[in-house]
């Protein structure tokens, strides 16, 4: 096979110290090889970058592995075209392994082109990515914080969650705190609720009459502070998010313009899939990237069950989230396609099945640039519509009527 790129170079990325072998020589010629190992320090990857220029180093190779790649990926970007493969993709044949004979077969594939390079998003949007995961992250921990708070009330027998929707409102952190200082009564405690909640005076303060320790009000108190410095951790994490997304203002809007993708879903999208879709031969690709569709599976020319394939976990998470707000989006074509899928595949799937379709419509928002058009939600009924008919029909008769069909009148 005759060689593409006459000087290359494969980096085999480890925590401590990355091997890097170069390959110099013309297509037809056998390529003359040089290893080397630095160490991941700054200084040692600064040197590793001056050798590869020095011997006039035109590509890089290496495995999107870990996070320890992050860093030599960073110092050598603006300097080297920059091959970031799939570890599944490049794999050696069996034998003996070693960090040299790693880098050697990556500067190989890369000499040959036969790396796919993976996505690697723009610096900017690498620093919103990290911003938004850890978002995550903290709501997350809130999450779980919450649910421990909630456990320890019913282990004190306080049923606050039975009665109040939510306990972390208003209302709820108003009872929280009287619960903490342990002087009010429970008709007293619950006379601090407010709006609807007033009309459940009877039952919250039933509710609240629990066995509530010393012990319990120690850890409910820690239990409140934690909420309350994550809250203000979101807050300002919201804030840095904001300033990140001016450049991305007008593709955040035109993805919100989807039902279900709210200012955060919006945000994950332009973060996880960029907004330069010609690194994406098409939104179908784009969707396998992201692993919201089925994989293949075929056998003797028989087409198997696939699972959903390996993609983005934050891109993935995000676009589910969003499949569940649109389905409640009344008069929108996802949410009507949402209960056809629910009924015959089941929730889970009908979640992923709508997250894909949202997928698809940012996919062409982002590359063509136009707003967003809901298709309705007769939309799969005109489709076909003397099947839906047919259907209508045979329900109606099975239930005991005569149905007998004609025109409309003008």
């Amino acid at each position: 096979m005759e060689a593409i790129v006459e000087r290359v170079g494969g980096v085999d990325v480890g925590q401590a110290t990355v091997v890097v072998t170069v390959l110099v020589g013309a297509a037809h010629e056998r390529a003359k090889k040089e290893t080397r190992t630095f160490r991941t320090v700054t200084r040692e990857l600064l040197a590793l970058r001056e050798w590869l220029l020095a011997k006039g180093v035109t590509h890089v190779a290496m495995e999107g592995t870990g996070i320890y790649w992050r860093p030599v990926y960073e110092l050598l970007e603006d300097a080297f075209d920059m091959i970031l493969g799939n570890a599944h993709h490049i794999k050696n044949v069996p034998g003996r392994k070693t960090d040299v004979k790693d880098s050697e077969w990556l500067a190989e594939l890369a000499r040959h082109g036969l790396i796919a390079k993976s996505f690697v998003p723009p610096k900017p949007l690498r620093r919103l990515r990290e911003l938004l995961r850890y978002r995550r992250k903290l709501v997350e921990s809130r999450t779980a914080e919450r649910n421990r708070l909630l456990k320890l009330l019913e282990t004190a027998n306080i049923k606050l969650a039975s009665v109040a929707s939510n306990v972390f409102g208003v209302s709820g952190r108003l009872m929280l705190q009287a619960l903490i200082e342990g002087v009010a009564t429970a008709s007293a405690t619950a006379a601090l609720a407010q709006g609807r909640l007033r009309k459940k005076l009877a039952e919250l303060e039933q509710a609240l009459e629990g066995r509530l320790d010393e012990h319990h009000r120690f850890l409910l108190q820690l239990q409140l502070r934690r909420l309350d410095n994550v809250d203000a951790d979101l807050a300002s994490l919201d804030a840095r998010i904001d300033e990140a997304l001016t450049p991305y203002r007008d593709e955040c809007a035109r993805l919100q313009q989807i039902p279900g993708v709210s200012r955060v879903v919006a945000a994950v999208i332009v973060a996880e899939l960029g907004t330069d879709m010609t690194v994406f031969p098409s939104a179908q690709h784009a969707a396998a990237w992201a692993g919201v569709c089925s994989g293949n599976h075929e056998s003797a020319g028989k087409r198997l069950r696939a699972g959903a394939r390996q993609g983005n976990v934050h891109l993935r998470t995000a676009l589910v989230e969003a499949a569940v707000s649109a389905s409640h989006a009344k008069g929108t074509y996802l949410r009507d396609k949402f209960y056809r899928l629910r009924a015959r595949r089941g929730t889970k799937r009908a979640a992923l099945a709508i997250g894909h379709k949202i997928l698809i419509a940012a996919y062409h928002l982002l590359a063509t640039h136009v707003p967003y058009r809901d298709l309705g939600a007769t939309y799969l009924d005109g489709l076909d519509k003397r099947h839906t008919t047919r259907t209508l029909v045979r329900r109606l008769e099975r239930l005991g009527y005569e149905v007998t069909l004609g025109p409309k009148v003008a």
